[in-house]
């Protein structure tokens, strides 16, 4: 949740950082405002993105005349798209000094940033190393002393300085710290002609994650900030980002949601948002869903896009029944059902007898729907479909140092953390039904009593000396999964699945570097878990679609994963193995990790990589196959190519960097790698089938 430069200062105010007084005031009240402090003061466009001053949005002002003239002006503006609900009037300062410092949680290390700048201002990021001193920050160790006084030399500030900045600087982390800020940045603090510091503009960034668990930090969002589609949205628990086409979109799942914008865009079928629907689709929400679709006024036609997995189809249709209430939808809907009760839910659609609703079963069916019925779009959007040219090496890939099978099977002894809880009880029905060999549960206060007769613990510990257990799976809540994940590892139970969402980056910080030093590894969090077809599911991946076979599927989406599957499962392409690494920026086994695990199983004989926008693992994983010499063909594709930069895409991972190379860039370094580029959905089971029958 991003912060406006206010409620930044209130948040930095209440963690005993110096900030100036200041009043908000909205374009109602400005006709009436008479600053409680004297003239002259700044008035300043409160926004949610970066360039207010260059586009005039902040301004000094001498007099409650031209106070009025001012503040009306910038109320008018629109800066990078965004209008400006409100303006802060704050004293002008008299400043010495402007410094820059910003504490940020950094994805590639998992460490915190800071960044110390003896000059603030814009374009802080290329001002060089002579400006900026950047030290990494230990999760478990905290701030240091010495960093504290390296940053002050660096400033090279006056000694009277040296206890204000001390206290600054520490109240600034633990504010870090106590509200999981993804990103604190005061730019600049100045050093006041009194040698006093003030925060003179500030921007703050909190987990999402943590605000769920802490619904007190909801004081920070600004609905006025957002369109009404997005605050609807976000009173429904659903992830929406409005977008520029003409297709609404509403999809189960971020990763099948994020490739499916990129299909339509690259079909010219631009679309108008993104939805993410969820796991859960009930009346209400359904209903909540719809209406922000059909409010849509760019919306000309809404595509829906479930692929059942554990979320039943029927169930789905049946809320779409109740939403519509009978009546036919006020714009062109096209609905694809596939997975779990398809055939069912198509039933429902069509025994509605509704105008405007198409019910298609595939994918291809849906786009030759959508651009018969979508009209020609207002605004004219390209979308470049990066593709790669074939390769011309061998298809005999040679299996390097076969004979040691990946080490979960049928005969693999699993324990279910959170067994009597609605998920767990569900899912471990589900995973008993595929054969799963589980022994034991724990729900603690509920010991020495039975789920689907299973026995049930109060304790890991306790199920441990009764069962020699090779791997657990949490279904825990997101507050408490962490502690549910060091208490399995406490009892060095070898694999461990957390299939908890939801889960604030900080806490699994803290928690990796000891899982990294233990005889645990970790899958997920936010993972649909792993199935070895045939043999063994721990997770909550729908068995049917799988079947045995040579390919093995790492993937960063559970719904991408089974859309994915489908098709190859359809195409007579089998599976040696499913793992879902999990969505979320931190996780515990990556894509190289696993991979250590392949090089030696028979059973694989080619991997298929699901990746994301956001972070690096893709690009990882190909140069670690490229140097250690995998020795069988690897495909990749990434959803989310035609993700607008800086949008967060209902994985807390899945964000593209506006400040990094982009999408291309990515899929390039795939590429060098040796990586078979699978540039959209519709292409991954044809490539794959002609690179493995050798009819490339």
């Amino acid at each position: 949740m991003k912060l406006n430069e206010h409620n930044s200062k209130i948040l930095f105010s209440t963690a005993g950082i110096p900030v100036p007084q200041g009043d908000l005031v909205s374009r109602h009240l400005i006709d009436g405002y008479s600053p409680p402090f004297p003239f002259p003061v700044i008035v300043k466009a409160q926004a949610l993105t970066g360039g207010r001053g260059k586009a005039g949005g902040v301004k000094v002002v001498n007099d409650p005349e031209e106070l009025k003239s001012v503040a009306k002006q910038i109320l008018n503006l629109t800066i990078k798209g965004e209008e400006i609900p409100f303006i802060r009037v704050e004293p002008a300062a008299g400043i010495k000094k402007e410094i820059y410092i910003s504490i940020s949680l950094v994805r590639r290390t998992g460490k915190f940033a800071l960044t110390i700048g003896k000059e603030g201002g814009v374009d802080i990021e290329s001002s060089g190393a002579d400006n900026l001193m950047i030290m990494e920050i230990d999760p478990l160790l905290g701030l240091c002393d010495y960093q504290i006084r390296q940053g002050f030399f660096h400033l090279g500030l006056e000694r009277n300085l040296f206890k204000p900045w001390s206290s600054l600087i520490l109240n600034l982390f633990q504010a870090v710290r106590k509200y999981h800020l993804l990103l604190a940045e005061i730019n600049p603090l100045a050093v006041t002609i009194e040698d006093q510091l003030t925060v003179l503009d500030a921007k703050v960034e909190i987990d999402d994650n943590f605000v769920d668990i802490n619904p007190e930090l909801e004081k920070f969002y600004t609905p006025e900030h957002h369109g009404t589609e997005e605050n609807n949205a976000r009173k429904a628990g659903l992830s929406y980002h409005k977008l520029k086409g003409s297709v609404g979109l509403m999809v189960n799942g971020a990763g099948l949601a994020m490739a499916t914008m990129d299909l339509l865009n690259f079909s010219g079928l631009p679309v108008a948002n993104f939805l993410d629907l969820g796991g859960g689709a009930d009346q209400k929400r359904m209903g909540r869903a719809l209406e922000i679709l059909f409010n849509d006024e760019s919306a000309k036609t809404i595509f829906i896009n479930i692929f059942g997995g554990i979320l039943s189809c029927e169930k789905v249709a049946l809320a779409l029944s109740g939403a519509l209430n009978g009546q036919s939808p006020s714009k062109p809907m096209v609905v694809r059902f596939s997975g779990f009760k398809s055939g069912e839910a198509r039933e429902i659609i069509h025994s509605m007898n509704l105008r405007n609703i198409h019910a298609v079963d595939n994918m291809s069916g849906a786009v030759q729907i959508l651009k018969e019925i979508n009209p020609e779009p207002e605004i004219s959007l390209s979308f470049e479909r990066i593709e790669f040219s074939s390769r011309s090496e061998s298809t005999a890939f040679p299996l390097l140092n076969a004979g040691k099978p990946f080490p979960i099977s049928k005969n693999t002894k699993v324990l279910v953390q959170g067994i009597t809880g609605r998920e767990g009880l569900l899912h471990t029905r589900e995973m008993l039904g595929y054969g799963t060999n589980i022994l034991a549960g724990v729900t603690p206060f509920k010991g020495r009593t039975e789920a689907l007769g299973i026995p049930v613990y109060n304790s890991v510990e306790s199920a441990c000396r009764d069962h020699n257990i090779d791997a657990s799976i949490i279904f825990v809540p997101a507050g408490f999964a962490v502690d549910a994940i060091l208490e399995a590892v406490s009892c060095s139970i070898p694999w461990i699945v957390c299939i908890t969402e939801g889960i604030p980056q900080q806490e699994m910080i803290k928690v990796l570097p000891i899982i990294k030093n233990s005889r645990s590894r970790l899958i997920g969090p936010n993972t649909p878990g792993l199935i070895v077809p045939g043999q063994v599911k721990i997770g909550i991946m729908p068995g049917s679609i799988f079947t045995p076979g040579p390919v093995t599927v790492l993937s960063r989406s559970g719904t991408l994963t089974y859309e994915c599957v489908q098709s190859l499962t359809a195409s007579g392409i089998g599976q040696s193995l499913c793992l879902g690494i999990g969505g979320d920026p931190f996780v515990g086994q990556d894509f190289t990790d696993i991979c250590e695990f392949l090089k030696s199983d028979p059973a694989c004989k080619a991997l298929l990589i699901l990746g994301e926008i956001g972070g690096t693992t893709e690009e990882d994983l190909g140069r670690r196959l490229k140097d250690s010499g995998f020795g069988r063909p690897v495909f990749g594709f990434i959803a989310g190519q035609t993700a607008p930069p800086g949008k967060r895409l209902g994985h807390a991972g899945a964000i593209l960097d506006p400040a990094g190379e982009g999408i291309k860039a990515k899929l390039q370094a795939m590429h060098e790698s040796g990586m078979i580029i699978c540039p959209d959905l519709a292409s991954i089971s044809e490539i794959i089938h002609k690179t493995i029958s050798g009819k490339q």
